[in-house]
């Protein structure tokens, strides 16, 4: 019998969705990753695989997972299965590089961005005028961000080793920052090429911006909730010209849900930076909208689920 696989490293982030897909009365199977085996001559059982591997794992100690699962995609794939958030779009997950790289193939404006290794970030940094800001180029949840409104400021926290150790990847991305007209963010929820809802971030507190429930309570990279950090913003409607290329985007990279960002300047230029694409949803945000993220996710897989009973035969 065929039925949904759920690739995961974070159990927190787990319940929600696993609540969604049983009031559908869907059969799952969850796999933690970490690491493994990955035997080439091997079957892999029938159904949906939804990739919910996030780029944040190393702070948990699962960066493994994230090895493997980039393999695993690319196996499942070869051999047909229908993945929910597969190779392409997880490579974009692993990467603000080609993220930007790829939005800004699309037309869609982005700040200036700059990726660099630790020992030649001083000099890059002066191809930015300041304030620029840092971040992990394989992250997630704001990890990384530091702002500096000066080059004095920014080669001394080289100076001190503060950009040595972060990213998995040793890569540093320097970044245009771009001065919000009013002090938050928006984060636009799409699910299946349907524009789900958007919210607004406060950034008084900081950078690190996760959504995620489980954040408030037990991720102290990710301080939510508390003061009003996110709310549902029904200014931002499915009919916003940017929402609309944002959904062609999605579509065109093989990405069936994410979370994708912006920031609005004082000349109403909105710059996009980030796509998140094991995104989560915040309750509170989603009771103030009237719309349920990890619902529209189960019933995506529900749909997927019955393609690919119809064509089970074809699955190796």
């Amino acid at each position: 019998m065929s039925m949904i696989h759920v690739l995961y490293e974070n159990e927190l982030w787990l319940p929600p969705l696993l609540d969604a897909l049983a009031e559908r009365k869907l059969p799952v199977r969850p796999h933690f990753l970490d690491g493994g085996v990955l035997d080439l001559a091997a079957s892999w059982p029938a159904g949906v695989w939804i990739n919910r591997m996030s780029p944040s794992s190393h702070t948990r100690n699962h960066q493994g997972g994230v090895t493997y699962t980039r393999e695993l995609l690319a196996v499942l794939e070869a051999r047909g299965h229908r993945i929910l958030n597969g190779s392409r779009a997880f490579a974009l997950e692993l990467s603000k590089i080609q993220q930007d790289a790829a939005l800004r193939a699309a037309g869609i404006l982005t700040p200036h961005t700059i990726g660099v290794v630790a020992a030649d970030a001083k000099a890059a940094a002066r191809r930015l005028s300041p304030p620029f800001i840092t971040k992990h180029n394989q992250g997630g949840k704001g990890l990384g961000v530091q702002l500096f409104r000066s080059y004095e400021a920014f080669d001394a926290h080289v100076d001190q080793g503060g950009i040595e150790h972060g990213s998995p990847d040793g890569v540093v991305i320097l970044q245009q920052y771009i001065e919000p007209a009013e002090p938050y963010i928006t984060r636009v929820e799409i699910v299946d090429g349907t524009f789900l809802y958007a919210l607004r971030s406060s950034t008084e507190g900081g950078f690190e911006l996760c959504p995620a429930d489980a954040c408030a309570v037990d991720d102290a990279f990710c301080p939510v909730g508390a003061g009003g950090k996110f709310g549902h913003d029904p200014t931002v409607t499915r009919d916003d010209p940017l929402v609309q290329r944002y959904i062609r985007f999605l579509d065109d990279n093989d990405i069936a849900l994410a979370g994708i960002e912006y920031v609005t300047d004082a000349h109403g230029r909105r710059y996009t930076y980030d796509i998140n694409g094991t995104t989560n949803f915040n309750s509170t945000v989603e009771d103030q909208a009237g719309v349920y993220g990890m619902r529209a996710l189960a019933e995506l897989a529900a749909r997927t689920l019955a393609e690919v009973d119809q064509r089970l035969p074809a699955a190796k």
